[in-house]
């Protein structure tokens, strides 16, 4: 909690999830809020907690991941991110840092976050320099079946059928502004996706059932049917984690240059491997 000795800092991560059990602290994996934990504890010789804007699964990356952190007022935000990112390990680096507005919150202040799932369709995407970071699938895909069904996801939908677990305070209805299809030359293509909440596994399990569509193995009326609260029908299983990329999270305040992911030739700007310091 901040203090009249305290700010806060808010920070803007990058991390490549393969080696880790998800963002969420826990007693023994290793965690991406256990490294930052670690390594703020021993810069500020005291334990420290850090706040993160959600829970990112196994496996899955980030390069606009957000979290804040109660310092004391003589620590900079640049001085503190240089300092975190000579400690931190290689598959975690702090993008940006900047002093908060009093009670910032990363999670309960976001508006909207967006993600990235890139799908491999040619040969390459099996290189480990590809494999990854990505969804190997090696197959060519409709793009035309996969772009309509993907349309009727924007606008307030129930996505209960596309969670691993739900959430009853919060219901299962979601709002999506964003999803579409692009290129990832010359690798493949991914899906872009921004919604103003999203439950768990959710992404994982529209790709799933977008690829599936694509591949010819289910019409594209099935995702009307899918997106109905009263459905009876299942999603194809979850696509693999590695694909996913938390991108963005959105605030009410932010400005043009926000936190987050820059487009560029309309594609969005990921790291082909794990970001170094």
């Amino acid at each position: 909690m901040e203090t009249p000795e305290t700010h806060r800092i808010r920070l803007t991560l990058h991390y490549d999830g393969a080696e880790f059990f998800g963002w969420q602290l826990q007693a023994r994996e290793r965690t991406v809020q256990g490294e930052l934990e670690r390594v703020l504890s021993r810069l500020l010789n005291r334990p420290t907690r850090v706040l993160g804007s959600g829970r990112t699964d196994r496996g899955v990356h980030a390069v606009g991941q957000v979290a804040a952190v109660d310092v004391p007022v003589r620590w900079a935000p640049a001085e503190l991110r240089r300092a975190m990112n000579a400690l931190l390990p290689r598959d975690v680096w702090v993008a940006h840092a900047s002093v908060a507005r009093p009670r910032f919150h990363p999670r309960y202040d976001a508006r909207s976050r967006s993600y990235v799932y890139r799908i491999g369709t040619s040969p390459e995407a099996a290189s480990p320099f590809h494999a990854r970071w990505c969804w190997p699938l090696g197959r060519e895909l409709d793009r035309e079946r996969m772009a309509e069904a993907t349309h009727l996801l924007i606008g307030d939908n129930c996505f209960r059928a596309f969670a691993k677990a739900g959430q009853e305070e919060r219901g299962d209805r979601c709002m999506v502004s964003e999803a579409r299809w692009v290129d990832w030359a010359p690798i493949g293509i991914e899906l872009r996706i921004s919604a103003n909440r999203f439950l768990h596994h959710m992404v994982r399990y529209l790709v799933g059932t977008l690829v599936e569509i694509g591949l010819g193995r289910r019409p594209v009326e099935e995702m009307a049917e899918l997106l109905k609260a009263d459905t009876a029908l299942e999603t194809s299983p979850p696509a693999p984690p590695q694909g996913v990329y938390l991108t963005r999270v959105w605030y009410a305040d932010d400005g043009e240059e926000a936190d987050g992911v820059e487009e560029a030739g309309g594609s969005t700007v990921l790291p082909a491997a794990p970001p170094n310091h």
